[in-house]
């Protein structure tokens, strides 16, 4: 084993190589290279502060991630999809918007690599999706997806994956599916419930066992806020979801889709 650790460990120090991505739109499919674009003629180079990857400020040539959506409307879906299977659901409003909280496609550039994510692991390229003024928009850290391999229009979650839906006798506007629109933005990245979602990198929520069955008093909520302080696991992938990002009453509507899912389970 000590010989392919080696040869991994050798991997992860090299440096970094052009790559390119894909996003593919309902009515257009286009591959860019790394190379152009770093030279995009709306490129420029942006200082992100306290960056939810790196913990502190970073300078990246990016592409405003309005300038890669041609034709897209505010009202479309998409889903960035990661190199370790991340799958980040994000509606396209606050993609498009030029003020505010705005996005940015960050580009690798391979002569001038950026630094390791932690000792042994590769860095956030070779493409991250980053923001400036992310509290304008009530961004959260599950809309920063990085090491972005393919960047695709869909059709919302709720008309993918109908086993996520709550019961569909609530009112639109029933805390519970608040507590579902969370969940989308803050959660289906890294899990499924139900076996519905395309995110493979954290466990189902629902099946066999709901968080909310085993979780007691206000031991989710805690785990939520910082999963270290209850499970230290220092290979652990989920980060801390502070009341800035998640404040105490979003916090406690998406506990409470979690609950009311408990009552309706389905097998994947």
């Amino acid at each position: 084993m000590k010989p392919i650790l080696a040869f991994l460990a050798l991997l992860l120090a090299l440096p970094a190589t052009a790559a390119q991505l894909t996003i593919e739109l309902d009515h257009t499919r286009t591959t860019w290279q790394t190379a152009d674009l770093l030279k995009h003629p709306d490129a420029q180079t942006v200082q992100i502060v306290n960056d939810v990857s790196y913990k502190r400020t970073m300078t990246y040539r990016a592409v405003p991630m309005a300038s890669l959506l041609p034709g897209l409307k505010p009202a479309n879906h998409l889903q960035a999809v990661a190199l370790d299977g991340f799958a980040a659901e994000l509606t396209a409003a606050p993609l498009l918007e030029k003020h505010g909280a705005r996005a940015w496609l960050a580009v690798e550039d391979p002569a001038q690599p950026w630094p390791a994510l932690a000792d042994g692991k590769p860095s956030a390229g070779p493409f991250y999706l980053v923001w400036t003024d992310p509290q304008a928009g009530h961004i959260s850290p599950e809309q920063w997806p990085f090491q972005v391999s393919a960047i695709k229009q869909l059709k919302t979650v709720a008309e993918r994956f109908p086993a996520l839906l709550p019961d569909p006798k609530l009112a639109a506007n029933d805390p519970v599916n608040q507590g579902f629109a969370l969940f989308q933005k803050n959660c289906l990245a890294c899990h499924r419930l139900n076996g519905a979602g395309d995110a493979q990198v954290g466990p189902d929520l629902n099946i066999p066992y709901n968080p909310t069955e085993y979780f007691s008093g206000d031991f989710l909520k805690r785990y939520i806020r910082d999963p270290q302080s209850l499970r230290h696991w220092p290979q652990a992938k989920m980060p801390a979801f502070s009341a800035s990002v998640l404040p105490d009453g979003e916090l406690d509507l998406l506990v409470g889709y979690l609950k009311h899912m408990a009552g309706r389970k389905q097998q994947p």
